[in-house]
């Protein structure tokens, strides 16, 4: 059984909000390759957001909507990327423990 230490943290919760864990010495398993290209897409969606709130600040002609929408976003934005941020250190402190030893 694989120490909770070493349990990857997946970038979607479960249908209770309840994080979700994978189990697996194969970097190259499907749900890896999974989990790895959805974190990419959050990374990138976050970007984007971004990217496009810092286009709408100096404006000034974005309505209470648009901006209501936009802080939105950029919430569920920062959410995944602080899941991924701490999946990752996560993995990295496993594998600088693993080539301690």
């Amino acid at each position: 059984m694989t120490a909770h230490s070493e349990l990857r943290l997946l970038p979607w919760s479960g249908p209770d909000g309840k994080p979700c864990y994978l189990s697996t010495d194969d970097n190259n398993s499907h749900l890896s390759r999974l989990a790895d290209t959805t974190e990419a897409e959050q990374l990138d969606s976050a970007a984007a957001l971004v990217e496009q709130a810092m286009k709408a600040m100096p404006d000034g002609e974005v309505g209470a909507e648009e901006l209501r929408r936009l802080f939105v976003d950029l919430t569920t934005a920062l959410q995944d990327v602080l899941r991924v941020a701490t999946s990752r250190g996560h993995r990295l402190s496993v594998l600088s423990t693993s080539v301690r030893e």
